[in-house]
């Protein structure tokens, strides 16, 4: 094994050396290649040789004459054990079995603590209710009741062994005013004999605890000291064993212990967890919730480090799971201090976080959504309405100054055009007519504007009044 040649090996070599002309047929590679550098010797290893050895040990019987078939299988079994105990270098503090046993008992042991706890103060507090308000933990409060036992004991007995002076004179002063009822002599036993089996296994706990973390050290420091021993032996429990263990992939061991989530994300198409059993580790633990998935990313794959270490490492110290937790630490303070840095300048200096003072607004009723009537008034203002008139009456102005302009105008054209008649023979008086009416259809008004009508009509003066009839006349 391991290479070496033994005494009686030596010796039958040396024999054969002498007269042996053929190479040597060797099992074991390594064990070939040790006898040609001490005897001289050549050897050959090869698929055809362990063909060979397995037939030779098949043919025992018949090679080796005067061996019983008994005998020779005895022969056979001790060398197969013996051989197999030498490979795997039996160690009594590699046992990686007891781990799995310890933390599997210190899981059922919490189940049943939790269980005699809840029934014990359910029990009792028919008798004494105000001491489970008063004494929050639990082994205190079935130390207390172990040696007080029947509440009328309460006000001699002294509890400063388990209790402060403040509390002792509240649990003497609840005591005296409980609203609990009577309970007989044999159900005070009963219940005294369950808080015997609490204290009892609560200090086997802490037993089994230290045990435990003793274990953990000796078999798998480095992985104690990245994750710690509860979350590492629960790794090693559910893998099975700590070479289990070391054959996962760094994804397969953060996500050890949900497997059933993660089937359900795979069928249902959904994101995958992004932790296991991993997630009670402290590095974890102490992470903001958006940096979780990257820290237990980062802490699976250098945990997986330290496991192949532990178990096929031969070093036992704990100097690289030491190492590998400071650079993890140091890329979470990394991470934690990115999000109030400033985005614009350097990026070195911190930003200045304000102080965050709570302003609540303070909101009143608005009655004015009561009534479906306007608020606001339809009256105009004064101001407004003199606006307006001012405006009426300029436009007004500008109508009648241009309304006059016009009038002007027709006057100065019927004169030019009655002077034009006179000179004229009488001889043609049809055409004369369709020119007057042809000229008065092409005099158009302009309307005065839309917003503000003008009513005022121009008001002919007596002289042209006169004209006007002597040229009826004249046209008759």
């Amino acid at each position: 094994m391991e290479g070496k040649i033994n005494k009686q090996l030596k010796k039958v070599l040396k024999k054969i050396v002498k007269e042996a002309h053929e190479p040597l047929a060797v099992a074991d590679a390594k064990l070939g290649g040790v006898i040609k550098e001490k005897l001289n010797l050549s050897c050959i290893h090869s698929p055809v040789v362990n063909e060979l050895m397995r037939g030779i040990r098949s043919q025992m019987d018949g090679l080796i004459p005067g061996v019983e078939p008994r005998e020779m299988a005895a022969m056979c079994l001790g060398l197969a054990h013996s051989l197999s105990r030498y490979r795997l270098k039996f160690s009594a503090d590699k046992v990686d079995t007891m781990i799995v046993q310890a933390i599997s008992l210190l899981d059922d042991l919490d189940k049943e603590l939790n269980n005699y706890i809840m029934r014990c103060r359910e029990w009792y507090g028919w008798h004494f209710p105000e001491l489970g308000k008063i004494i929050s933990d639990n082994l205190t409060y079935c130390k207390c009741l172990q040696k007080v036992g029947d509440r009328k004991n309460y006000a001699s007995a002294t509890l400063s062994e388990f209790l402060s002076e403040e509390v002792e004179a509240e649990v003497k002063a609840a005591a005296e005013i409980s609203m609990g009822t009577e309970v007989s002599e044999e159900d005070i036993c009963n219940i005294l004999h369950l808080c015997t089996q609490v204290i009892e296994i609560s200090e086997y706990r802490t037993q089994l605890y230290e045990y435990l973390q003793n274990r953990m050290m000796a078999i798998a420091p480095n992985v104690t000291v990245m994750v710690g021993e509860l979350v590492g032996a629960r790794l090693i429990a559910h893998a099975g064993s700590l070479l289990n263990l070391a054959k996962h992939a760094a994804s397969t061991v953060q996500i050890l212990g949900a497997e059933k989530a993660l089937f359900r994300a795979l069928k249902s198409r959904r994101d995958t967890p992004k932790y296991g059993l991993i997630y009670h580790a402290s590095l974890v633990g102490q992470t903001s919730p958006k940096h979780k998935g990257k820290i237990s990313r980062m802490l699976a794959a250098k945990t997986v480090l330290a496991i192949r270490y532990d178990a096929f490492g031969e070093d036992s110290s704990s100097a690289m799971g030491v190492e590998n937790r400071a650079k993890l630490e140091a890329r979470l303070r990394i991470l934690e201090d990115r999000g109030i840095r400033k985005i614009s300048g350097t990026g070195k200096a911190l930003a200045k976080a304000e102080k965050y003072e709570h302003k609540s607004e303070v909101k009143t009723y608005d009655p004015s959504g009561d009534s479906t009537l306007p608020t606001c008034s339809k009256k105009r203002k004064i101001e407004e309405v003199d606006k307006e008139d001012e405006i009426t009456e300029k436009k007004a102005k500008k109508a009648k100054i241009k309304i006059k302009a016009e009038v002007e105008e027709e006057e100065v054209e019927e004169e030019a055009a009655a002077e034009e008649e006179e000179e004229e023979v009488e001889e043609e008086p049809s055409v004369k007519k369709k020119k007057k009416k042809d000229k008065k259809k092409h005099i158009k008004e302009e309307p005065l504007s839309e917003e503000e009508p003008c009513t005022s009509t121009a008001v002919l003066s007596p002289e042209k009044k006169k004209k006007k009839k002597k040229k009826k006349e004249a046209e008759d």
